[in-house]
């Protein structure tokens, strides 16, 4: 999910430059919908459902790579390959850096396909045509200066669109408003690996010193998180309510949100994109690389942690030496004097 909000400034600068282009986006099915509304078409006239791209071709390699021998997977796998060509691009730009996403660039016919000369993954600029040195320290301005290499980029940052579906939008409207809430604080307390989570009970004591200033919260939880969101529950003593969704119905949500809480994640990432203002919680990763883009920010980062992405299941030790008045000290900064 962060790989993708990453891109999207490089992406929308690229349909700037090209207005009347066709512009296709190879995604995981699972995170589709941060393109394009579930009900829109993957294809044709863009629209506020699907602002940014013409197509979306959707894989599932997670599935693929469980069953590689089958003979569904062959099929959908000879099914993708086939609509990915069909549309003939002459250009494929591989933001990512990956094994996975230069093989698919590569399957998608386009003559010319352009690589960080330093991809994530080495063995991905096998199949890159034009190699790109990347500039720029956070991953946003790298995306940016390889999409640089390819077309004229403004100096201002591209302000991102997100798809907009008037129904999710309507239901947050009429859920807040039933429980009469005004400011809204989002706290995720997942994240992709252990390292990076920071203690659940800690997020749910953050919301109920909150909850003193007149601030709600909700806590978001994605697949296999109900028991981190329910602890973090608990801990805030009724001041905050764990509350899973779509990606459709995260992307309104957090566009109601005024302050973002959480670790190096998607959702965090994508607070950033909407200019919410976020406390973020590093721990192993670096945030000069990934941290919050383009939005007021305050990052809290212990010495003591180590810049590594070994996926280790157990908490960062200087994760966990964050304390809970430092993570509110950081929330009433970014809220203003008046809540402080």
């Amino acid at each position: 999910m962060g790989d993708i909000v990453h891109t999207l400034p490089a992406a929308t600068a690229l349909r700037q430059a090209f207005p009347d282009a066709t512009i296709g986006w190879v995604v995981e099915e699972r995170w589709a919908e941060l393109l394009c509304t579930l009900p829109e078409p993957r294809s044709g006239l863009r629209s506020p459902r699907r602002p940014l791209v013409d197509r979306l071709h959707t894989v599932d390699t997670k599935k693929w790579r469980q069953s590689p021998f089958s003979t569904q997977t062959w099929e959908r796998m000879a099914a993708s390959l086939s609509e990915l060509r069909a549309p003939q691009y002459q250009v494929a730009v591989d933001l990512q850096g990956a094994a996975r996403s230069a093989l698919l660039a590569r399957w998608s016919g386009a003559p010319v396909i352009y690589g960080s000369a330093l991809p994530r993954e080495n063995i991905a600029s096998m199949w890159y045509t034009q190699q790109i040195i990347a500039g720029g320290t956070h991953v946003v301005e790298q995306n940016l200066s390889l999409a640089a290499a390819i077309a004229p980029i403004p100096s201002e940052l591209p302000a991102v669109e997100f798809p907009h579906d008037a129904a999710a939008e309507k239901q947050w409207d009429g859920w807040l408003r039933a429980r009469d809430i005004g400011d809204l604080v989002l706290f995720n307390p997942g994240a992709g690996w252990g390292a990076k989570q920071w203690l659940p009970e800690r997020y749910g004591e953050v919301a109920a010193q909150l909850s003193r200033d007149g601030l709600r919260s909700l806590i978001n939880f994605g697949p296999g998180e109900d028991a981190m969101a329910q602890a973090a529950e608990a801990a805030s003593k009724g001041s905050a309510e764990a509350i899973g969704q779509s990606l459709t119905e995260l992307i309104a949500l957090t566009r109601r949100a005024k302050l973002f809480i959480g670790g190096d994640t998607g959702p965090m990432h994508l607070a950033a994109a909407m200019h919410v203002p976020v406390v973020a919680l590093f721990g192993p990763t670096d945030p000069a690389r990934n941290g919050p883009f383009g939005t007021r920010s305050v990052i809290l980062r212990s010495p003591e942690s180590p810049t590594t992405h070994k996926r280790r299941a157990e908490p960062d030790a200087g994760l966990l030496s964050i304390s809970v008045d430092q993570v509110v000290a950081a929330a009433h900064q970014l809220l203003g004097a008046s809540r402080g």
